[in-house]
């Protein structure tokens, strides 16, 4: 089972500032850190998702082909993530709007200060359910 992901950062002051902004529009809070590493996840949970320096001493790299996904309450959570990002320096790959994911999937994309890749998104988001026959998340 899947209980965290992490993505390594290169300046973690800079990446900490990042994250605390655009994850509480998600409802995710900074829950543990040090010099080394910081995690988030909901309130009162153990973290989910954390930014780390390389342990190798190395620098921080990014995966092609890979992202990180974070649910959002509605449409309006995934637009203020998307503009949060920006305004803090992260750069669009895909500006918020319906996809043809799945029926009534509302996401955006954006990239950090390091260059990960980052999606937010919601289904039937601010909109009533109509069928069930698509999958619901």
């Amino acid at each position: 089972m899947l209980t965290a992901v992490c993505v390594g950062t290169n300046d973690l002051a800079a990446a900490t500032a990042f994250y605390d902004d655009i994850l509480a529009v998600l409802n995710m809070y900074r829950t543990a850190g040090n010099d080394v590493e910081v995690g988030y996840g909901a309130k009162g949970q153990p973290p989910t998702f954390w930014v780390i320096k390389p342990y190798n001493k190395k620098d921080a790299s990014v995966g092609n082909g890979s992202q990180l996904m974070f649910g959002a309450k509605d449409q309006n959570a995934v637009i203020a993530f998307h503009r949060t990002a920006l305004a803090l320096g992260g750069y669009d790959e895909g500006k918020p709007g319906l996809r043809d994911y799945a029926e009534n999937y509302f996401g955006a994309y954006v990239r950090d200060l390091d260059g990960n890749k980052l999606h937010a998104f919601c289904i039937n988001g601010g909109k009533p359910k109509n069928n069930a026959s698509k999958q619901e998340w």
